[in-house]
């Protein structure tokens, strides 16, 4: 959630950042309900105070004068029980209609409204020379048995995939290589619950705009996470953390579950788009001093293990109109895969600002008061997606995929042949 503080102040500011997404409805609405909001707080505000005055009034009022003072706070107290509830109807409908504004763009984000208006930044390591066709991952995929997409359409529907033996120890070890890295940078290694409460959802920012891409479990009103971030976010809500211990920094293991909405047709086959994999994501509580800083060392990290793993890439910096509502930046790092000949996004690295934090009320104490924190995420290993880019990339003209010399003490083998 933005502040409102800053809106309703500087309405101007606002409105020129979210030019840059191409606009953002509902603003002047939200502008006309906190105007409203604040309006009936001071007329409630007041009757408190006068009703305050007036129960006080009654013991200090002589014999003969209570009845017509106890009247008096009688009147005001009943105009309070009408005018209160009004205040906390508004305070749902202004708090519903401010949850609907994104984040506000950082300066050095791109204009643009689309896809086609993100801008590459640079390319990293260049596409392997193949003397033979290259096969893309599904082909690769079933001819070395690694996993198995039509028992799993049998077993669960269309989206879902079996691993298979050596797929299973390449997972794995992707794993345990990318832990290791982030362990050694600070991170602490945390495998969160995948079941949230709604209030995760929301204040992580996924709610209420994108709420139709998670899985609710009806029951007991429970929500599948899409990523460990909604988890590890609140986990510190409503507290205030101390300024010497920012950045706090998390390695989050977990399954991720995603309905894919909006993809009919798109990637039906393989590991690229399922409903359900595994992922590594960095996540940090930062201050907000020092955010872009730490961002800076997430995107650092997510570059080290593709550059590790021999996966040539592209950093793409993502335009206003195609942020997500939480970010004030986005930069993703899209692998080349030489079988499907195109790019596919494998990590992606965001700096919230105060925008979760805001709703999670994550604070840290600094002499004076409190001010929110900067939270920040970026992939480290989407296992699915990353084991795509390793097939396509470092596949062989007899068949069979070689693996990084990085990741071979964590396989225990160089290569995966056909059975």
């Amino acid at each position: 959630m933005i502040d409102l503080r800053l809106l309703r102040e500087h309405p101007e500011v606002v409105r020129s950042a979210y030019a840059k997404r191409g606009g953002v409805r509902g603003m002047d609405r939200v502008i006309e309900l906190d105007e409203e909001y604040r309006a009936r707080l001071r007329e409630v505000e007041e009757l408190r105070a006068e009703h305050n005055r007036a129960s006080k009034a009654i013991g200090q009022s002589p014999p003969e004068q209570r009845p017509q003072a106890i009247a008096q706070a009688k009147a005001l107290a009943d105009r309070l029980k009408n005018t209160e509830p009004a205040l906390e109807e508004l305070t749902v409908t202004l708090d519903t209609a401010a949850a609907y504004l994104p984040n506000l763009p950082h300066e050095s984000v791109p204009p643009g409204m689309s896809e086609d208006d993100n801008v590459v930044e640079r390319e990293v390591g260049g596409a392997p020379e193949l003397d033979f066709e290259a096969l893309d991952h599904v082909a690769l995929g079933e001819r070395l048995g690694i996993f198995d997409g039509d028992r799993a359409v049998k077993t669960s529907g269309s989206r879902f995939v079996y691993l298979l033996g050596a797929g299973v120890m390449l997972e794995l070890s992707l794993v345990r290589f990318t832990m290791d890295l982030l362990v050694e940078q600070g991170f602490t290694p945390i495998v969160p619950p995948v079941l949230v409460r709604k209030h995760a959802m929301y204040g992580t920012g996924f709610f209420p705009a994108d709420e139709f891409e998670y899985y609710r479990v009806d029951a007991d009103d429970l929500y599948l996470t899409g990523t460990s971030e909604v988890s590890i976010a609140a986990m510190r809500s409503d507290e205030i953390l101390a300024s010497e211990e920012l950045p706090l920094r998390y390695a989050g293991f977990s399954s991720c579950f995603r309905r894919e909405a909006g993809t009919y047709g798109k990637d039906t086959k393989g590991l690229i788009r399922v409903h359900q994999f595994d992922k590594i994501e960095q996540f940090s509580f930062a201050h907000p001093a020092r955010s872009w800083d730490e961002y800076e060392r997430i995107r650092a990290n997510q570059e080290h293990i593709l550059q590790a793993l021999e996966i040539p890439y592209r950093v793409l910096v993502m335009c206003a109109g195609d942020l997500g509502s939480g970010a004030a930046k986005k930069v993703d790092h899209e692998a080349w895969l030489p079988g499907a000949r195109r790019y596919l996004e494998l990590t992606s690295a965001t700096n919230a600002t105060d925008y979760q934090a805001r709703r999670l009320q994550v604070r840290t104490r600094e002499e004076g008061g409190t001010k929110l924190v900067h939270t920040l995420n970026g992939t480290a290993c989407a296992v699915s997606r990353t084991i795509v880019a390793l097939l396509e990339n470092h596949q062989r003209a007899d068949g069979s995929v070689g693996i990084p010399r990085a990741l071979q003490p964590y396989t225990g083998f160089d290569e995966i042949r056909p059975p």
